[in-house]
């Protein structure tokens, strides 16, 4: 064994050994960068969000109601005969004043003509007394005539005078009785067939009611509200029944037919009973509707869809964003640093697929509408910016949980 070194060994030694070093620390080195633990991105949970809107919502109620018309009116005889004649097509349209029957008249006409002759008779009289008149007065101022004479000449006169008036009255009567003899419709309108045949005694002593007539061209449709309903319009400052110039808007009221379609045009309540009846919890209201068409029938049922508030710039979110439980409903708001934020809302009427907020958050705020089952709150969150994202949310939404869900 070798124990002296010359220069150049020790010089050659020292280099293997700092070389040999050297690799140990690159393997080291690579070992320590191999093994070293990745910092792995967590996944932020993907949702939909939209921001909280304002709309002017109308508040609706829907009600069962009858059609009935704007005028219904009986013809009826007003004075005792045989029916002669009728002078209309049952079912069309008549107007107003049209002859529509005719009752025999040789009775009242007989009648009519010997009071204009009594008329005549008592007309006469009366120019015969008012001469006797005038002649007794000069005889009683030269004293050819006694008081008594010209008190009886006054009263002569004065009594056919007053028996004209009598006959004139009954003239009147009697001709007024042989007008009635011509029924003739009050009022325009589609008439009904008639009540009775040709030939019946109708009037007083008979049938009476010969037809109806009725006013079509604007029905009325009667409905009933609570007395909640009242209530709660009245909290809103809303008269239901009377106009108010103030508002931008009026309660009109749409129907739906029998075959569920909707009715085209619009009435407008113009009335609203002032007591609720005690029986049944409600009150009537009243609605005016043209019916040129004659689409609605008098009688028939229909439903009735009825304004009665509208909400302006109200805060609106959508129904599907909801989370109900037991403490109330809340949403899940993304604040800026994109933080789920859970907020109790207080709900007001809903409309559509959307709901009133009444307080518990603002207009323009970002709510979680989809995949807000993946939200805890003070969780950040990714909203979805693409159309493949949001797609890819509401999937998975949909497979999580309905829209709306209730949590016990």
């Amino acid at each position: 064994m070798k124990l002296f070194f010359t220069r150049k060994e020790l010089h050659m030694r020292k280099k293997r050994l700092i070389a040999m070093v050297a690799l140990i620390a690159v393997v080291i080195a690579l070992y320590v960068i191999l093994t070293w633990p990745k910092h792995v991105e967590p996944i932020l949970p993907l949702v939909i969000v939209e921001p909280v809107g304002v709309e002017d919502v109308e508040i609706y109620g829907e009600y069962t109601g009858r059609v009935r018309a704007q005028q219904f009116v009986e013809v009826r005889a007003r004075v005792e005969g045989f029916l002669e004649s009728m002078e209309f097509e049952e079912g069309t349209y008549v107007n107003k004043n049209q002859v529509l029957f005719v009752i025999d008249q040789r009775q009242y006409r007989a009648k009519a003509d010997k009071a204009r002759a009594q008329l005549r008779k008592d007309s006469a009289n009366v120019l015969k007394t008012r001469r006797d008149l005038e002649r007794t007065l000069p005889l009683f101022e030269q004293n050819a005539a006694s008081q008594v004479d010209k008190d009886n000449a006054i009263a002569a006169y004065e009594m056919a005078i007053a028996s004209m008036g009598m006959s004139q009255a009954d003239l009147d009567q009697a001709e007024q009785e042989l007008g009635y003899t011509v029924v003739r419709s009050p009022l325009s309108g589609y008439i009904s067939e008639r009540y009775v045949d040709l030939g019946a005694l109708v009037g007083p002593g008979g049938q009476s009611l010969l037809a109806t007539v009725v006013k079509s061209d604007t029905v009325v449709v009667d409905y009933s509200m609570t007395a909640l309903d009242y209530l709660k319009s009245r909290q809103r400052n809303v008269v239901i029944g009377q106009k108010d110039s103030t508002r931008s808007w009026q309660p009109y009221v749409t129907i739906t037919l029998a075959d569920n379609s909707e009715y085209p045009y619009k009435g407008l309540v113009d009335f609203a009973d002032p007591q609720v009846d005690p029986k049944t919890g409600t009150f009537a209201v009243r609605a005016e509707m043209p019916n040129p068409n004659r689409v609605l029938l008098p009688g028939q049922f229909t439903k009735v869809k009825a304004l009665l508030d509208v909400r302006e710039n109200a805060t609106v979110v959508p129904q599907k964003a909801l989370i109900i439980e037991k403490g109330g409903a809340y949403v899940f708001v993304m604040r800026k640093d994109s933080i789920a934020e859970r907020r109790f809302i207080e709900l007001g009427p809903e409309f559509g697929n959307n709901v009133v907020v009444e307080r518990g958050i603002i207009p323009g705020e970002m709510i979680v509408t989809e995949g807000y089952h993946k939200l805890t709150p003070g969780i950040k969150m990714r909203p979805a910016s693409t159309e493949k994202e949001k797609e890819e949310a509401a999937h998975a939404a949909g497979q999580k949980q309905p829209s709306t869900e209730t949590k016990e």
